[in-house]
């Protein structure tokens, strides 16, 4: 029942996710009034508004106005359950279990709104950094150091990138870096900047040459943290381990 439980969960948190996504950026509060059609305004139904089965019984439409609706809602609330999942199957019953599937959720809904808007709110990295703090004081076996270590660096490089590039990286960036350092320490974080720097370069390359953007064009990096921070997360002392081994040994 552990593994349907924290798959319902996911579900559940996605589709809270989604409703961070579409009003946190526009100063909208998340707890009013009903979600409705962003098209027609019509209030969405309880029964119109259950994880992934209302749209598919909907046909991905609107029953109000027919408007189609956005993939992001069914792939957001997928995404989170399976990556509660993983955490399970990765962490075990334990107090690990809690601050992983916070951090996942919160990586999600950065990841969402930067790729919409190009922001990253200081309302979830902000309150995140000092929640990656507590997790390390909350949790047995892991250290306080460790997690200061990790918020100077991964706040620090980026601060260091802003300052020589004259405004090449944005604050946002910044605090996500110093967030992932918070509750990762500082050797997996940097595994999540080392990952996120390899996956966004080959994106950018990607879509350079299929002519998606243009080298003037922003490329949102949160996406690509975020990503590096779940890798570093559930592979990262594995990853470690190995370079050790084949590389400094």
């Amino acid at each position: 029942m552990v593994p349907f439980t924290l798959a319902v969960l996911g579900l559940v948190v996605g589709s809270f996710l989604n409703v961070v996504i579409a009003r946190l950026p526009a100063g909208r509060s998340l707890w009013g009034p009903r979600s409705a059609c962003p098209t027609c305004d019509a209030v969405i139904a309880w029964h119109d508004n259950i994880p992934v089965l209302s749209f598919i019984a909907l046909r991905a439409r609107c029953r109000a106005c027919d408007a189609r609706i956005t993939w992001r809602y069914p792939i957001v609330e997928i995404t989170t359950a399976i990556l509660f999942l993983a955490a399970y199957v990765r962490f075990g019953l334990s107090l690990d279990l809690v601050w992983v599937m916070a951090l996942l959720a919160a990586l999600v809904a950065i990841t969402g709104i930067d790729v919409d808007h190009q922001i990253i709110p200081d309302v979830i990295t902000l309150p995140g950094i000092v929640a990656g703090a507590l997790a390390n004081l909350a949790v047995p076996g892991r250290s306080i150091v460790d997690s200061l270590l990790g918020i100077g660096l991964g706040g620090g490089i980026f601060l260091a990138i802003i300052l020589v590039s004259g405004g090449g990286m944005g604050g946002g960036d910044m605090k996500l870096g110093a967030m992932l350092g918070a509750f990762l320490g500082w050797r997996l974080t940097l595994v999540a900047l080392f990952v996120a720097v390899v996956v966004g370069g080959l994106v950018a390359v990607a879509v350079l040459a299929a002519g998606r953007k243009g080298r003037k064009d922003p490329i949102p990096f949160g996406p690509f943290l975020a990503v590096g921070g779940a890798v570093a997360l559930f592979w990262g002392q594995g990853l470690l381990t190995w370079y050790v081994s084949a590389f400094a040994g």
